[in-house]
């Protein structure tokens, strides 16, 4: 085949398996058989393999995932990433309504409502038509540059398409005899933008989790805690063939920028002119045009959300008119033209069949509800915290009750309350054991408290559950990330004496991992590769993966900054550690205490021997990050910011020099307050400090 030949082919293939993507993954509309288009796809593969000079962007191979990344790039927002402020009451949707019509009173508003998707907001950069970037939300103003991953899900088109004017959705009004459907036009050309950046959020179909945490309970791995989790997980891997292995969509719903191309005027043709380019858009939408008609979407979105292959946990609602949007703006944190409302947490009743101890790493004790399977947000639930003796008998549960469970993003449900009215007498109260459940020693009530009082506590250290709990949360991903290290797998090498702290852990090879239980030689051997590459974590993992008592990942990161290695960390005292600010004297004692015992220094020791790293790098980088934009400033975080998560914004304030407090005194530069601030800020006004939002902040760091 000549080389004009092989090019003109190599074209085919890509548009005809490009088209046979849009056709499976975006209409749910396959055209031909799973047979088929395997053929062609390897027909693909083989050309390009063969010739590699054919290989474009576009191309369906470049799905299948790179090169492992050492680590992700960042990547700056041309327009920020907004979230939405968010209700739960109709009545303030009704609030809002009127809110928005105050600014433009003038104005004849219409609205879009659109399912909101529970997933992880994304942007897509295409230029000239072709994917070139895909990134994570972030802060709002800088997100991660995820490019590799994305290009992993089907649903995302590598090159958009050049019509405008086929296979645009349906645009639904409410069943409401006075709802008119009403479009502006879609811009009056073709092709594609110069530059288009689209907004979209990244999901994981619910039957593609459920298939995906089977898995991973066959392969000894822990399951993911729900879909979202699965997906931000999948998205920030840094091998892209993990990612092109997990049952990821997208669905696209706005533009944040746009070069070379008149944009539709409305959110309704905004929507149908996206899916003229190649993208997934929302499958239903409703049309507004009056208030009344709003609350009626609402309902029919409900009744049909748990159709959706994806989950859903509200509805966004939108100004449909894009040019009066610019006229209302935005807040320093959302803008005012948008509110998302979230549906109330799923309930179902179902039978309490018994009552059982679980014991945590720290020995804390907390009863669990081993219930009546029962259907629930599409899973099959059948156990449901309890928190601990205090919320149980505030709740007056008892075995044999009727219960009502409720799902709200929890790791497990929780059990809300007894339906009194349905006792038959039989029911009996659970004894809340003063012996631990796993290793019989004692309990104790004192030193630990939990959100809702205090907790029941086994005292030894050499109880089996508690050994387990260590190990995993050594393995987990804010401590050492040792992928694979869950549960499941971690209870078999304890029970079968393997291992009896986390240092055994290097010591097993991958023949032993292979004979355990639901575990193969492949992965066998990606365990102990994550356990090999543990070993070059920074100090401050460690000393958090450790488990000190009180000692969170923030306490581990300030020890890191102050303590050249492991080894001046253990032979410091209360001196030391006090003088040093957040820290506290309660912290400090924690950590003399655990490194004064033996079993804990010959532990160090072990992990030494094994070759973990005791140096901490934030040492090594504190005297070049004293020039960073907020050097020398004390910041204290107080209520939830729009975009930042606490962790996020201490982080940042520490690369750039500045030092986080968890109280304000007149050492204190400013405060960072979001919603729900509490005492801090009050106590911030009566000393004069200064209080900054979010967005004061991000450009501070931006100087």
């Amino acid at each position: 085949m000549k080389d004009s030949s092989l090019t003109k082919r190599h074209a085919a293939l890509v548009e005809q398996i490009n088209e046979h993507d849009y056709a499976y993954y975006v209409l749910n509309k396959p055209k031909i058989s799973d047979r088929e288009y395997d053929r062609l796809f390897h027909e693909l593969q083989e050309l390009e393999k063969n010739h590699p000079e054919l290989a474009t962007p576009d191309s369906p191979t470049q799905r299948v995932g790179g090169r492992p990344l050492d680590e992700f790039q960042s990547v700056r927002h041309i327009v920020p990433m907004m979230s939405l402020d968010n209700t739960y009451s109709r009545n303030e949707v009704l609030a809002f309504i009127n809110r928005v019509q105050r600014l433009v009173p003038d104005e004849k508003l219409e609205w879009l409502i659109e399912p909101k998707v529970d997933g992880v907001a994304v942007s897509l950069r295409y230029e000239n038509g072709v994917l070139l970037q895909g990134a994570t939300r972030g802060d709002g103003s800088t997100g991660d540059d995820i490019t590799s991953n994305i290009k992993t899900i089907r649903s995302v088109p590598l090159r958009l398409k050049e019509s405008v004017t086929a296979r645009a959705p349906k645009i639904n009004t409410p069943n409401d005899a006075q709802a008119e459907l009403k479009f502006d036009e879609t811009p009056d050309n073709t092709g594609v933008p110069n530059v288009l950046e689209v907004r979209g959020e990244v999901f994981m179909t619910i039957d593609g989790f459920q298939k995906l945490n089977y898995r991973r309970a066959e392969e000894g791995i822990e399951p993911f805690a729900n879909p979202r989790n699965a997906t931000a997980g999948s998205l920030k891997q840094l091998n892209p063939c993990i990612t092109a292995g997990r049952p990821l969509g997208i669905v696209i719903y706005g533009v944040g920028y746009v070069e070379g191309m008149n944009t539709p005027q409305t959110q309704s043709s905004l929507i149908k002119w996206l899916a003229t380019l190649g993208f997934k858009t929302p499958e239903k939408t409703w049309l507004c045009k009056v208030p009344s008609q709003i609350e009626v979407a609402l309902n029919e979105l409900d009744s049909l959300r748990h159709g959706f292959s994806y989950e859903t946990d509200g509805a966004v609602i939108k100004l449909d008119s894009i040019p009066l949007r610019e006229r209302i703006g935005y807040t320093a944190r959302a803008p005012r033209w948008a509110i998302a409302y979230k549906f109330a947490a799923e309930q179902a009743e179902t039978t309490l069949k018994n009552i059982f101890i679980q014991v945590g790493r720290t020995g804390v004790l907390t009863p669990v509800a081993e219930l009546e399977p029962v259907s629930l947000s599409g899973s099959m639930i059948s156990r449901a915290t309890l928190h601990n003796e205090e919320d149980m008998r505030r709740k007056d549960v008892r075995i044999g009750d009727k219960v009502i469970i409720e799902k709200a993003g929890e790791v497990i449900p929780a059990v809300v309350e007894a339906v009194k009215d349905k006792r038959s007498g039989n029911e009996k109260e659970f004894v809340f054991p003063r012996n631990c459940p796993s290793c019989g020693a004692p309990v104790s009530r004192n030193m630990i408290k939990s959100t809702e009082g205090v907790a029941w506590r086994c005292m030894a250290a050499d109880c089996p559950a508690q050994i387990k709990g260590r190990i995993e949360h050594w393995c987990s991903r804010d401590a050492m990330y040792i992928e694979g290290g869950g549960e499941k797998l971690i209870a078999q090498l304890v029970d079968k004496h393997l291992v009896r702290d986390v240092a055994d852990l290097y010591a097993l090879d991958v023949d032993t991992i292979a004979g355990l239980e639901r575990m193969g030689v492949k992965s066998a051997r990606n365990f102990i590769n994550y356990l090999e590459n543990s070993k070059n974590r920074d100090m401050y993992r460690v000393v958090y993966g450790l488990g000190i008592l009180h000692v969170g990942l923030g306490t581990a990161r300030i020890l890191g900054r102050h303590f050249r290695s492991i080894d001046d960390l253990k032979n410091s005292d209360l001196n030391d550690l006090t003088q040093i600010a957040d820290l506290g004297e309660t912290i400090a004692e924690s950590i003399i205490t655990w490194f004064a015992q033996d079993s804990n220094r010959r532990l160090l020791e072990k992990l030494k021997n094994a070759g973990v790293n005791f140096e901490s790098q934030l040492y090594a980088d504190s005297g070049t990050i004293q020039s960073g934009a907020l050097a020398g400033k004390t910041f204290v975080l107080t209520g939830s910011l729009p975009h930042l998560s606490r962790k996020e914004a201490s982080e940042k304030i520490e690369q750039l020099g500045g030092k986080v407090s968890s109280s304000v005194s007149n050492n204190t530069d400013f405060v960072l307050a979001g919603e729900e601030a509490g005492s801090k800020l009050d106590k911030a006004n009566q000393l004069g400090i200064k209080i900054i939002n979010e967005q004061q902040f991000l450009e501070m760091c931006r100087e």
